[in-house]
């Protein structure tokens, strides 16, 4: 007889409302009654949902019942904003647009908040403002971390004089075409193995056991949106840069990308939960916590750490295979998560000192004292190896790119494809795939934004693109929100 599978479409369709309830109830009965139908699953489900309270001696049902009759128990009270924010710092002001500052201001009066940062390529979101850093007590925010899980940048250097991307130009471009993917939704016809697609998170949480299968086929792709791979010139500038490289020019293979669909269905499952538990005014909803004391909000700490693994793994896969292709081992590697949430003891920051604290850097890079990181500018702007300089003021963090000064409508409507092959040409640039939602004229100046940000971090070396690949579907036919969730 086959095993049990049971999902929480499954689940909610009988009754449950979405929460832990729904991820306990599929795990007690896949375990615990492996070898019974579906509709023998799902009635025991139904008796337990119309009779809690008859089922809390049970040793196994018992679990389920606990959490239904807390769910009957709990009283949607609405948590108040603390009248004054915490203290934060605002990097770049005169190039962050009213919308991204509003936003901050509402994510400091959270009642976890601790303390908060706000990067020169901000611009509004949903929940936390991309570009925006906030601490907080033994909370995680779903979307103070982001929808896209873990998305990061990646760069490799090669011993490879860039001339050669001139020269071969046709040679670089059909190896980058061949091993990669991008693309809302696409899957591999195979499949490749990673220890990451193995790791026990895939079947300790009952929620992430239907993604595995689509983590695998996607494992290695790029996305959509704001994400690309790219061969450019890399320009070392400083001697005493912590990869042992000789200031010079190398060629770089560039990738921004992350979870996939992995990331995405964690991202949403458990906001939804933390809605659910904390219950916050209209304008500040999408900030919603889960403690890290609870089952829910430990459950997302490990799938996030799962999904940032999974970002890391995609982008390793895409690096080998096309250092493979082209017969080239790296001399160096640099890469940084930029959507993510670390357990931190920050130095320096007023009435935290010595504190572990959870630091959310939403579109922002981890720039630590000597920490390396990639902040990219657009296709035709050069993006800047970093070293952090572990700025206090700035909760250990820069930005994480140039920033979009028009969202993917406005530029829709404003830019042409004249105006962006124009700009490409005269860069030098030959773009695969992409749009007019991506064109340089959408993003803030690279160089400004880092300017902004001097304090924060040194420059190494800079990477100009060359051959870029991107996500060539139509902008329009992406979902509903595509401007605040790509890149988030």
């Amino acid at each position: 007889m086959s095993k049990l599978k049971l999902t929480g479409k499954q689940i909610r369709a009988i009754g449950y409302e979405e929460g832990p309830v729904v991820s306990v109830a599929m795990h007690t009965m896949c375990t615990h009654f492996k070898h019974s139908t579906e509709e023998e699953a799902l009635n025991i489900l139904k008796d337990i949902l119309a009779a809690p309270e008859t089922y809390l001696a049970d040793e196994v049902l018992g679990k389920i019942a606990e959490k239904l009759i807390a769910v009957e128990e709990e009283t949607a009270i609405e948590i108040p904003l603390n009248e004054k924010g915490v203290a934060y710092n605002v990097f770049g002001a005169a190039h962050i647009e009213e919308g991204a500052l509003t936003q901050m201001q509402t994510a400091a009066k959270l009642p976890v908040a601790v303390a908060g940062a706000l990067m020169p390529d901000a611009h509004q979101g949903y929940g936390l403002p991309i570009g925006g850093v906030l601490a907080t007590d033994n909370a995680i925010i779903p979307y103070a971390v982001g929808v896209d899980i873990g998305c990061r940048m990646c760069l490799s250097i090669f011993a490879i004089n860039p001339d050669e991307l001139k020269k071969k130009e046709a040679y670089f471009q059909r190896e980058l075409v061949a091993n990669t993917l991008f693309g809302a939704g696409r899957e591999f016809d195979g499949s490749r193995d990673h220890p990451v697609i193995n790791r026990n998170e895939f079947t300790d949480i009952a929620f992430l056991k239907n993604l595995q299968i689509k983590a695998l086929k996607q494992l290695g792709s790029s996305g959509s949106g704001n994400h690309f791979v790219e061969f450019g010139k890399v320009e070392i500038t400083d001697a005493n840069n912590p990869m042992g490289l000789a200031v010079g020019n190398y060629v770089g293979l560039l990738s921004h990308s992350g979870s996939r669909g992995l990331g995405a269905n964690i991202a949403n499952h458990y906001t939804q939960i933390a809605m659910q538990q904390t219950v916050l005014p209209k304008e500040a909803k999408h900030l919603a916590w889960m403690s890290l004391d609870t089952e829910a909000g430990m459950e997302y700490w490990l799938a996030m750490n799962l999904a940032g693994d999974y970002a890391s793994a995609c982008h390793h896969t895409i690096h080998d295979k096309i250092a493979k292709a082209i017969g080239e081992k790296p001399l160096a590697r640099v890469e940084n998560h930029h959507n993510f949430a670390w357990k931190e003891v920050l130095s320096g920051v007023e009435g935290i000192e010595g504190k572990e604290v959870i630091v959310h850097r939403k579109g922002a890079t981890p720039a630590g004292k000597n920490v390396l990181g990639i902040i990219p500018g657009s296709m035709t702007a050069p993006g800047f190896i970093v070293k952090g300089k572990g700025e206090a003021a700035a909760l250990n963090s820069a930005s994480h790119g140039a920033g979009r000064k028009m969202s993917r409508s406005k530029a829709l409507a404003n830019i042409t494809h004249d105006a962006l092959k124009k700009e490409l040409k005269e860069h030098g640039v030959k773009l695969i795939g992409g749009g007019l939602d991506e064109a340089p004229f959408a993003y803030k100046d690279i160089n400004e934004v880092m300017a902004c940000q001097n304090t924060l971090v040194d420059v190494l070396g800079k990477f100009y693109p060359a051959i870029v690949q991107m996500d060539g579907s139509d902008p329009k036919k992406f979902r509903k929100r595509r401007d605040e969730i790509i890149g988030e």
